[in-house]
């Protein structure tokens, strides 16, 4: 039965680059609604879809994690939207999105999941990538392992869905089927055992469950995440003081909590991982030989930056024919309206402001959107996360690592989404320092700006060498140096810190999910009209009014004219 409140909710969790986004897309049909989690930074997107016997049924997109454990309020969210903590509702089901080419490594998160309390259903996604691998899964071992349902998909083809559905369905109809005994249990360590029910008698009463072991795997949970330098919100003063004495003693006695639970679940899951996951040896991967170059310490370099000189001069090279064609467009389209309507105010503010107006917002819009064509293309093959190895040398030196050079680089296209971005990043410190330099970027904003001097200096066809492409390439690269620069100044007088090591997953090569990337450029397109058009239009409206008025009579032309 629905909730109270509602539907049935279900949270579509999962580790970073997995395909959850693309599932919840292919579930809720992309109609979501995106918003913001109350108190942070971080996107919140929610979506419907209707099933045969639970109706309809609200999707949540959990943002993705590798551990329910954090240290931010950001990293905060998984864990309060899947274990229904205040201020959010507990979900009915949770589908825990699953890479079967990083197996144990997801499975992770799934045992947390499951420890919790809550109905799981496991998608067991990219199967299709597993030869490749050199892995073999059977999906019905591992749901005999686990205890919960597990349905093989590939959900950037939408395989598997129909039979996900069904699981989906049957689950909340009976969350039984969705619930599993924990697969191992911190009492097989005394020591361990004893620090959980200590952290377990403080946790808040609206957080546990009676007669489930939620309590339990919240104390776990805590015992991971709190500690003297976290920014986690709405932590009871008291669960704090039990947590951090009980560190305090561990760390006394030679004792690290962390490791004792984490080597815990690992242990299992290397215990039972023959009984379901079989693994030749992995062949030598096209990603393997790509990776020899894209990743090598100087050739990588050198390819970053012949790619991007490709980027920006193909913002003039393939932009120019649709730029000129919106502007033959609008000019005949500004000839017609003089020639069909009566002379007067409002023709001469229909042809002088209203439709240049229109036109001059147009036609900046094939550079951007081919600028976050190839941010978005960057993003989806997963060269972006080879973007942060190479950088990571040279962030060092500023007291950042590689990551912090992603949000940056987003930046190109637009510093609001970038200064989002930094949310990834675990420490406050790098998070500040990351979102000061951020707007140092030349973003896309700036783009029609540079584009008309750069036209206006450089004729196009002056030359073979594509020197318009080189002035573009050398003023980003400018504004690079120079973001780069005042990280390091700030880095070491305002925000002075400790370098953290980068912990970086280096995904696949993949193909692009050409909808997504597409629906994501529609979504730029409709900022960029809605934002910085209204504006400009407003702006090419107000210089037209300036030069018409005040008007002139004929006779008055007349008579200046005889003067």
């Amino acid at each position: 039965m629905p909730t109270p409140n509602g539907p049935h909710r279900i949270a579509v969790a999962g580790n970073p680059n997995t395909g959850k986004t693309t599932l919840f897309n292919r579930l809720t049909g992309s109609r979501a609604k995106v918003g913001n989690y109350p108190g942070v930074t971080v996107d919140r997107r929610v979506g419907k879809m209707k099933l045969p016997g639970a109706g309809e049924v609200e999707v949540i997109d959990v943002p993705g994690t590798y551990s329910l454990a954090a240290r931010s309020a950001e990293e905060q969210v998984a864990i309060s939207v899947v274990a229904g903590l205040p201020p959010y509702e507990r979900p009915d089901l949770v589908v825990a999105v699953v890479d079967a080419t990083n197996l144990i490594r997801n499975l992770y998160l799934v045992l947390q999941l499951i420890e919790l309390g809550s109905p799981v259903v496991v998608a067991l996604n990219m199967v299709d990538l597993l030869e490749e691998s050199g892995q073999h899964v059977h999906p019905k071992k591992l749901q005999e392992a686990l205890g919960v349902p597990v349905v093989d998909i590939v959900a950037l083809r939408g395989e598997g869905l129909a039979p996900l559905l069904v699981c989906i369905d049957q689950v909340l109809e009976d969350p039984s089927k969705g619930l599993a005994p924990w697969p191992w249990s911190p009492e097989e360590d005394p020591l361990l055992d004893a620090d959980v029910r200590s952290v377990e008698a403080a946790i808040p009463e609206e957080w546990a469950d009676p007669g489930t072991d939620r309590a339990k795997a919240l104390a776990l949970w805590a015992l991971l995440s709190v500690d003297d330098h976290d920014e986690l919100l709405a932590i009871p003063p008291e669960l704090r003081d039990v947590v951090e004495r009980k560190r305090h003693l561990a760390e006394i006695s030679g004792r690290r909590i962390e490791e004792e639970i984490i080597r815990g679940r690992y242990d299992w899951l290397d215990a039972a991982a023959p009984l379901f996951l079989h693994d030749s040896g992995a062949p030598v991967t096209f990603t393997d030989r790509a990776d020899r170059l894209l990743l090598h310490p100087a050739l990588g370099f050198v390819v970053f930056l012949g790619l991007m000189g490709l980027v920006f001069q193909s913002l003039f090279a393939w932009a120019d024919p649709a730029i000129s064609a919106i502007e033959r467009a609008f000019a005949w389209l500004a000839d017609s309206a003089a020639a069909a309507l009566p002379p007067g105010l409002p023709t001469d503010l229909l042809v002088g402001g209203v439709i240049p107006g229109v036109g001059s917002v147009l036609v900046f819009l094939p550079q951007i959107l081919l600028l976050f064509f190839f941010i978005g293309v960057m993003e989806d093959t997963g060269y972006m996360a080879r973007v942060a190895y190479l950088m990571d040398r040279i962030m060092k030196l500023l007291g950042l690592h590689g990551r912090a050079f992603v949000p940056m680089l987003s930046g190109y296209a637009c510093a609001v989404p970038a200064i989002l971005a930094t949310r990834t990043m675990e420490r406050r410190r790098d998070r500040l320092l990351t979102m000061m330099v951020v707007p140092l970027m030349t973003c896309s904003a700036r783009l029609p700006v540079y584009g008309l001097l750069i036209a206006t200096l450089v004729p196009p066809g002056g030359g073979n060498a594509p020197v318009q492409g080189l002035l573009l390439t050398g003023m980003y690269l400018f504004s690079t140096i120079v973001t780069l620069a005042a990280a390091a100044v700030l880095g070491r007088t305002i925000l002075p810190g400790k370098r953290t090591p980068l912990l970086l997953e280096m995904p696949p090569y993949r193909m692009p999910h050409w909808p997504s990337l597409l629906r994501m450029l529609w979504e730029r397109c409709w900022v960029f009209l809605r934002e910085a058009g209204t504006v400009i239009l407003l702006c090419t409206i107000a210089i037209w009014a300036l030069l018409s008025f005040p008007r002139t009579s004929p006779e008055g032309e007349h008579f200046e004219v005889l003067r």
